[in-house]
């Protein structure tokens, strides 16, 4: 087996093109010994950046470097001799060596030679690797892919892999790196039985199928999104893009393709169709700070926003130093002034306008909270079986139906539907329907007034009757374009016209109404007050019509030619309280009084069947239903059902998201960056020396997000999968994984960062496909133990020839010390919480206008994920991550005395040692309590030797804390849930203090 291993590393190692077993130098390799060398020496002053060029000379692009100037040419292939840039570089004059002295950038012995080298050779050019296309390197059939590309790296240095780690460390190691959080006593019991490969490739599923993965996944993505709770600036005031962090949780629990996630989070709101999950996720360009201060001007302010999200995109997926060029031309990287302008402009088109400090700054996508969405998924479920079942109903039951229309017809109405001749508004549109309803349209003013003619014919009536009709295009398909469906009318007067007498005021008395809302009676129509009148609101969105009934105590007689005008008016204090759709019937009945027959059904049923309009189908369909028990019955449950629904989709908090103006906005490069200081005008175009936009790709952000998950970009898969590695080895194949450009250090594994690029955007951006593939690995599982060797030949152990160790972020830090303290509440989603936090922090930040209101019970133990992030001063007990300022891809290492500081002080890890303590007691040994600890802690068994020095420590504590009662006392009572007071001991106290000790061994704050 091993001569296999050993063939298959040396076939990988002569197919990448390394000279390990050939005994030959290799020739000089442009893209990784000759560019960054003169990247780093040369392009600041002959570079990219046109206005800083010296000499006219350019050494970034070939045709410059070899190009034949006055004196020469800078590189002359194949003739050391005669090129410039040599010369230059091994001259001792000081008026002539290049770079000046000044500079403090002089070229080594070794350096100067491999320029010799490589011009001798012919001075072959190249791309910076980054910028080449990707593709997979060719492996061996056997063995393990990154394996064999890791060996062949080792052997080439004369090296091998280490011993693999031991079981306990690492199954800590991986539980840490996948879920952020130490394997439980039943997980290593489990892990430790088996030990077998098949045995930890279940134990990977297991740990990959965690929610808790999701959430350790998703911390990382809000460092680089500078999610926070509030605005930033002096103003920080709230905001709620919490339900955004919850979907990247969801995103990474149900293995959502990366290349999805991406266009999802760039152009979600532009996709055909887009849902309200696919707008929600473009939150994530809306998480830049907002600034309301005082005299601040709008545009300056929004133009920082549009910048912000260009340059959050081009470190997140691209990992290109764009904010260099907002100002000139990048100095190092082929980006120009006007590359940046033209990809800002993709972003450019936001209806944001940059005014006011409004930490729900429209555009905006109202979402329930994880209980009400829950709830809300299953109500829409239930509702689509109710209208499934009356949808049937309606089939069967047509029988029934017929002979219904019949009798109804055979009772008629004594109710005469008025034929109006006229209807206007002082506001809106009126527009008199087939059916003889009136129907509001356009304007919707705050306030409208209504005048209706109509000629009724000869006749004595005794009174009207008012019908307020449902219609599809009012607020919920309600009674009026208000926010609830209700409308109120103040007035309602009839006037009366022969011809030559004008018109006549006709007397009238309130008689009844389906429905009257509170003091909005119908009486307050006949009085002159705008404060009374007639409204129906139930305390729900308005979903039924509603009648009422007027009579004429004097009785109205009309001839042929008499002319009614009804005048309807709406002067209430309520907004757009207007009726929406209406009908007047009159009649002349002795007592006027609501009928079970709606007037103008009986219109309806009288109209053959195949001559009905659409109302008049509505309105027989509707009242049949209506009047049918079972049909009737079943309604009601759709209807009951609809509210519950829009009570719950009402319910939800208002989380910023994208949406792009319907009119192009102008892009123009800035002078300096300055919002007043337009220069040219730019249009939205990619990176030139990356790529252009297909000719059918649509020019704006989601030919923007499609290219960036596209075949044709070489970076994207590269850039993820690097901080895929960062994130479990601590460390990326390229260590700067926020620049990929060519100040990037050229990557030690640049054929496993290749492959493993190309593997992951071929099989679909299957992200724990790749996390499998990685921690399944010998390279993963070996020991992190550091031999001399090694030490000396790879002291950041980039050839990777040990696993991996580093100190552990605070935020795992505190988690592992909740797990390992067994209080820990394992919750997902929603709100952010509060929990421990040293006094006076807020206030210091915000001049002591606002105060920190620390949580209680579950929100002092839910994982730090979920903890509340002042943007200004962000949460205390996380000394090495980011300000959520701006976009951040690179960890922060850190062990000041802050960390120190935290984990020995702070409530959190008092409290949790306390718990480690109790959970304990049960052991009365002393050494076997300490072991019972560390395998909470750190998944192994105590030695004898820490035993030793942990057991002393323990008695030194006793004795203190028994010399000192009160200071157990208070030691104990720390935190929300002390212990009793009678178990307040001495002996608890110094237990306690040594699960402190465990808590901050070194061990215990690194994953290695």
């Amino acid at each position: 087996m091993r001569t296999k291993r050993r063939h298959a590393v040396r076939v990988a190692a002569s197919a990448l093109g390394l000279a390990a077993f050939e005994g030959v130098a290799a020739p000089v390799d442009f893209s990784r010994e000759v560019l960054p060398l003169l990247s780093d020496r040369c392009f600041y002053c002959h570079g990219p950046d046109e206005k800083h060029r010296k000499g006219g000379l350019r050494l970034d692009e070939e045709a410059g470097a070899k190009a034949m100037g006055k004196h020469g040419a800078a590189v002359v292939p194949g003739k050391p001799a005669e090129s410039l840039l040599l010369a230059r570089v091994r001259t001792s004059d000081p008026d002539e060596v290049m770079p000046p002295p000044e500079v403090h950038k002089e070229l080594t012995d070794g350096q100067r030679e491999t320029l010799a080298r490589w011009i001798a050779e012919g001075a072959p050019w190249g791309k910076h690797w980054a910028f080449t296309p990707l593709r997979r390197p060719e492996l061996p059939a056997e063995g393990h892919p990154v394996d064999v590309l890791v060996g062949a790296r080792l052997a080439n240095e004369g090296l091998g892999f280490a011993e693999a780690a031991d079981a306990a460390t690492l199954l800590r190691r991986t539980s840490l790196a996948l879920t952020g959080m130490p394997p439980t006593l039943e997980e290593q019991e489990a892990w430790l039985a088996d030990g077998t490969d098949a045995g930890w490739e279940r134990v990977v599923e297991r740990l990959l199928a965690s929610p808790a993965y999701g959430e350790r996944m998703a911390w990382d993505w809000l460092e680089a999104a500078r999610y926070a709770d509030t605005n930033g600036y002096q103003g920080d005031g709230m905001r709620t893009m919490w339900p955004w962090r919850d979907w990247v949780v969801s995103s990474y629990n149900r293995n959502q393709r990366w290349d999805e996630f991406t266009v999802w989070q760039i152009a979600g709101d532009l996709l055909p169709g887009a849902t309200d999950e696919q707008r929600l996720a473009t939150a994530f360009l809306r998480n830049h700070p907002i600034n309301g201060e005082g005299g601040r001007i709008a545009e300056e302010n929004r133009i920082d926003y549009v910048m912000d999200m260009t340059e959050t995109t081009g470190t997140v997926w691209l990992a290109l130093t764009f904010n260099c060029c907002r100002c000139h031309d990048h100095k190092f990287d082929p980006l120009t002034n006007k590359d940046y302008y033209s990809l800002g402009a993709f972003f450019n088109q936001t209806t944001v306008d940059g005014g006011g400090g409004d930490p729900q700054t429209p555009p905006v996508l109202k979402v329930p909270d994880a209980g009400a969405a829950r709830q809300l998924g299953e109500v829409r479920q239930q509702l689509a079986e109710a209208r499934k079942g009356l949808d049937a109903e309606r089939v069967s039951a047509g029988s029934r139906r017929e002979m219904w229309e019949r009798e109804v017809v055979k009772v008629g109405s004594p109710w005469q539907v008025v034929e109006p001749r006229t209807a206007k508004a002082e506001g809106s549109t009126l527009t008199i329907q087939r059916d003889r309803t009136v129907l509001n349209s356009g304007a919707n003013p705050e306030k409208d007034n209504y005048e209706v003619t109509a000629v009724p014919g000869a006749g004595r009536w005794t009174g009207m009757r008012l019908d307020v009709l449902r219609h599809a295009t009012m607020t919920a398909g309600g009674l009026a374009r208000s926010d609830s469906g209700n409308f109120v009318l103040t007035s309602l007067r009839v006037e009366r016209e022969d011809g030559e007498g004008g018109a006549q005021a006709v007397a009238m008395e309130a008689v009844e109404a389906t429905y009257e809302q509170g003091g909005l009676k119908l009486g307050g129509v006949l009085d002159d007050n705008p404060a009374t009148g007639w409204a129906v609101h139930e305390g729900r969105m308005v979903d039924r019509s509603h009648a009422a009934v007027l009579k004429f105590p004097e009785g109205l007689e009309t001839g042929e030619g008499t002319v009614l005008r009804f005048r309807f008016r709406h002067e209430s204090g309520n907004k757009h309280h207007n009726m929406g759709r209406f009908r007047v019937s009159l009649t002349q009945m002795a007592d006027p009084a609501l009928t079970k027959t709606d007037p103008g059904l009986a219109v309806a049923l009288r109209t053959p069947a195949g001559e009905r309009d659409e109302a008049q189908r509505d309105a027989v369909v509707a009242a049949w239903e209506e009047a049918d028990a079972v049909l009737a019955g079943l309604r009601r449950r759709v209807s009951e059902l609809e509210a519950k629904e829009r009570q719950l989709a009402d319910a939800g908090v208002k989380v910023m998201v994208m949406a792009d103006r319907t009119e192009l906005r102008k892009t123009f490069v800035l002078d300096h960056g300055l919002y007043n200081k337009p220069l040219g005008e730019v249009s939205a175009a990619l990176p030139g020396f990356l790529a252009t936009l297909a000719p059918d790709a649509p020019k704006n952000r989601l030919g923007l997000a499609q290219w960036i998950v596209s075949a044709e970009n070489p970076l994207t898969a590269r850039v993820a999968v690097n901080r895929f590695w960062q994130m479990l080895f601590g460390i990326g194949l390229v260590k700067s994984a926020e620049d990929f450009g060519v100040q990037a250090e050229f990557p030690v594994q640049e054929a496993l960062l290749d492959w493993l690029a190309a593997d992951f955007r071929d099989s679909g951006w299957d992200v724990k496909r790749l996390l499998r593939l990685i921690v399944t690995s010998r390279t993963w599982r070996q020991s992190s133990r550091v031999t001399g060797v090694m030490l000396e030949k790879d002291p950041g152990n980039r050839l990777l020839g040990r696993g991996p160790r580093y100190r552990m972020p605070s935020w795992m830090i505190r988690d592992q010390a909740l797990a390992a303290g067994g209080l820990v509440r394992v919750m997902s989603g929603g709100s952010p919480v509060l929990p421990w936090q040293p006094e006076g922090v807020w206030e210091e930040a915000t001049f002591g206008t606002v105060k920190y209101q620390r949580g209680s019970g579950d929100d002092l133990r839910r994982r730090s994920l979920y903890t509340f992030w002042r943007r200004i001063a962000g949460p205390t007990m996380f000394f090495d991550t980011g300000s959520r300022l701006v976009c951040s891809v690179k960890p922060l290492r850190t062990n000041t005395p802050l960390h120190a500081l935290a984990t020995t002080n702070d409530v959190t890890y008092v409290e949790a040692a306390r718990a480690m303590a109790l959970n304990s007691a049960g052991v009365e040994e002393a050494g076997a309590r300490i072991s019972a600890m560390a395998r909470r802690l750190l998944g192994r068994a105590a030695t004898g030797a820490e035993i030793a020095v942990l057991r002393a420590g323990w008695e030194r504590h006793r004795q203190r804390f028994a010399g000192e009662p009160e200071r157990a006392v208070k030691l104990l009572g720390e935190g929300e849930s002390p212990v009793a007071v009678a178990d307040r001991t001495p002996e608890l106290a110094a237990w306690t203090m040594t699960a402190l000790t465990l808590l901050n061994m070194d061990e215990a704050l690194n994953l290695e």
